[in-house]
């Protein structure tokens, strides 16, 4: 790879993550799409090269690259879009009015339906982790806690490990939550995940009385130190694969099952957007469709003409 490139990609990288305050995964697939596409242009243009410099004959090239490579069509869609967005970064930091990026043709994307919990399981789940909580101590208390955060607030997997005790507020039951761009939003917080909550703060504040020097966020290992957006994943994956198809749910699920479910409810879907925190309406219309599938579903087995 050509070592001009570089400085544009780091700084792209810390914009993307300081300023923009993109999830971890985002910044890291982004820098990643960015730093192959350079590759791509080093071998395409076979020497000194430019940004400001690529045309859409390379683009194109690329995204046939990676379909050659066996990459997904969403990975592709992704990828582009990361290309986009760095090119409008170069417009702004270096100057740079062309976006090469901007002409080509994303590839067309199937959209699926979110994988959620049906209510039997969520029972289920929530039945075998308060089981747990009570048999176990810190650990199975705070799993708990952040179970109940996820289901009852519909927050993300990076806002939720990156909150600080002073975001919880349980005496009028929600939580400040940052989300993408830096953007905040107040969420109410149910009954149960408030009880779960104070449970937990009860373990965490006998664990400082052990001598661990405790920080100011509000998860944490038994160490004291803020538990990883990684930690929490493999925290509540073990608690979603005691469930039969475990396998196939992730922590993601859990913000797809609030949403359904509210929406199964009657819930105002423009309220549902703003719980979610989505820029766009759209975003969160996915959810609507994931309804009237379960509803489909309903009709054909019930009704005697369908």
């Amino acid at each position: 790879m050509s070592s001009a490139p570089l400085p544009e990609i780091g700084e792209f990288v810390d914009f993307l993550s300081k300023e923009r305050n993109d999830s971890p995964h985002t910044v890291k697939a982004y820098a990643r799409d960015i730093a192959d596409f350079a590759a791509f242009c080093t071998r395409y243009y076979g020497g000194g090269w430019t940004f400001a410099g690529v045309d859409r004959l390379a683009i194109r090239g690329w995204l046939g690259a990676l379909q050659q490579r066996g990459m997904a069509k969403r990975s592709a869609a992704r990828a582009l879009s990361a290309l986009r967005t760095f090119y409008r970064f170069l417009s702004v930091t270096r100057g740079v009015d062309v976006n090469p990026a901007k002409a080509a043709r994303t590839p067309k994307v199937e959209r699926t339906l979110p994988q959620h919990l049906d209510r039997v399981e969520i029972g289920q789940l929530f039945t075998e982790a308060e089981r747990r909580a009570k048999a176990g101590g810190f650990t199975e208390a705070r799993d708990l806690a952040m179970l109940e955060l996820f289901y009852s607030t519909g927050i993300r997997l990076a806002e939720l490990a990156g909150l600080n005790e002073q975001d919880v507020d349980l005496i009028s039951d929600q939580v400040k939550v940052r989300g993408k761009g830096k953007k905040e939003r107040l969420v109410p917080v149910g009954s149960h995940a408030g009880h779960a909550l104070r449970r937990y703060y009860r373990q965490r504040d006998a664990l400082a009385r052990t001598g661990t020097r405790v920080g100011r966020a509000v998860f944490v290992g038994r160490r004291g130190q803020r538990l990883s957006a990684r930690g929490v994943q493999l925290a509540i994956k073990r608690l979603l694969g005691t469930l039969a198809r475990g396998r196939d749910l992730h922590v993601h699920s859990l913000r797809h099952s609030f949403a359904t479910h509210l929406l199964d409810a009657g819930a105002d879907l423009r309220a549902v957007q703003e719980l979610l925190g989505h820029a766009s309406l759209s975003t969160t219309q996915v959810y609507t469709h994931t309804s009237v599938e379960r509803l489909k579903k309903v009709y054909h087995q019930a009704h005697p003409r369908a």
